[in-house]
């Protein structure tokens, strides 16, 4: 991001026009002439205020709007911020931008520059904004409470209670070191070396946990078994649309079908694959190669034939299809039919169940990748300040483990990855 610090910025916030109403933010140490520009006065600070807008140059009015001001640091941003409550429609929220752009000092945001400016500002950790930027992206409830859990603070709490941790330990290390005659780590205080395992015991399990990404990306579900068994219906009835292509004529899959979906509120990625078996087609089988390489990256398989010829059954539901037609054989989890919707409920039921071991479970701090990466150098650490036995080498190791904590939040060597983040989000965030 190559904007200018310091400088006053504004942008619409609130979702494309038409709409009931509109919300126009400015942010920036000239947050205040825009208001008194538009309005013709500066109303009370945190109070809403009705007033008619008008365009600074002409004078011609553009909307009667609510005004709310909120100084600096006290703020969404950390520096002086005013919002325009506007009536939504494309003509008014046009004007009152053109208004803005004509006031000194003034210019249009970039990409998630008020989420930025509040990161630099203090008002949010990194950890936070990216949990604002899952919010802003998700789309089942359970991608929403982690998001809104991340958004909160959970991770950087939990972040503050380890790095406390870790500078006791750092203390009373230093302090058992001033008053040692030979400088031993075993002169260290009782308990100590118990609060050391305690916290890499905290941090395996943090790191055991299922990943955030399986919230976002949803749980890969890969249907697969012999051609013409019923898969690409099953997909369907389980998707709730019409994904991919169903036909009575065998290997009509030729290639992966991917079908998003959520089923009691947590995501699924449900695949289509081509039936699997012998064939003298060279696309049919490159299909089938396709088909076996995703059943290895599956989470869960639902695996349409017989439950001798189940690939891997440790990941596997087994499901007879078309018990419409053909009675449910031994072995299956379930039998079901795409047409009358025999057995539907019980498959959706399963897949749930499985998937509660697979997912962040309510409430369960869950982390993305590059959290996962920096708790695993951070652990390492950690691990070392165990096996060491020069107490220095102990000291340096508990100082690098809370270094790489201070990236988790954002407090050091981050820079690389900040307009990457920040980009990602709506012009008024």
């Amino acid at each position: 991001m190559t904007a200018p610090a310091g400088s006053t910025i504004y942008a619409l916030s609130s979702g494309n026009p038409p709409a009931a109403i509109a919300i126009v933010r400015v942010s920036g140490s000239r947050a205040d002439d825009a208001v008194a520009a538009l309005a013709g006065r500066l109303p009370e600070a945190r109070r809403p205020t009705l007033s008619l807008l008008s365009d600074p140059g002409s004078g011609d009015p553009l909307d009667r709007a609510l005004i709310l001001r909120f100084p600096g640091p006290a703020s969404s941003t950390g520096e002086d911020l005013a919002e325009f409550h506007l009536h939504g429609g494309r003509s008014v929220v046009a004007a009152v931008l053109a208004a803005l752009a004509s006031v000194e000092g003034l210019r249009p945001a970039e990409p998630g520059e008020f989420t930025r400016r509040a990161f630099e500002n203090g008002r949010i950790d990194l950890s936070e904004a990216e949990g604002l930027a899952d919010l802003l992206m998700a789309e089942t409830q359970s991608q929403r409470r982690a998001a809104l859990a991340l958004a909160g603070g959970a991770l950087s709490r939990r972040v503050d209670d380890w790095q406390a941790r870790i500078l006791s330990l750092s203390a009373q290390l230093e302090a058992s070191l001033d008053f040692a005659d030979e400088g031993d780590v075993d002169d260290l205080p009782a308990g100590w070396i118990e609060a050391l395992e305690a916290l890499v015991s905290d941090l395996e399990t943090a790191l055991a946990r299922p990943p955030i990404e399986r919230l976002r990306d949803g749980v890969r579900v890969v249907i697969a078994g012999p051609p013409n068994i019923g898969k690409s219906s099953l997909l369907n009835v389980l998707a709730g649309r019409e994904a991919a292509i169903t036909s009575a004529v065998a290997g009509t899959t030729r290639d992966l079908v991917e079908a998003p979906t959520a089923i009691g509120g947590a995501p699924f990625l449900l695949v289509d694959t081509a039936g699997l078996r012998e064939s003298g087609d060279v696309i049919e089988t490159i299909g089938v190669e396709r088909a076996r390489a995703s059943l290895a990256a599956a989470d869960i398989i639902l695996w349409l034939g017989e439950a001798p010829a189940c690939p891997d059954p440790a990941r596997s539901i087994v499901v007879h299809s078309k018990v419409d037609m053909v009675p449910g054989g031994p072995g299956a989890a379930c039998a079901v039919s795409a047409v009358t919707g025999e057995g539907i409920d019980r498959l959706i039921a399963l897949l749930s169940e499985r998937s509660r071991a697979l997912l962040p479970r309510e409430g369960e701090l869950a982390i993305n990748a590059r959290h996962r990466a920096l708790l695993a150098e951070a652990l390492t650490h950690l691990r070392s300040a165990e096996a060491e036995s020069d107490p220095v080498l102990v000291a340096e190791s508990l100082r690098q483990a809370r270094a790489v904590l201070d990236r988790i939040t954002g407090r050091a060597g981050v820079e690389d990855m900040l307009d990457a983040l920040f980009g990602t989000f709506c012009i008024g965030k």
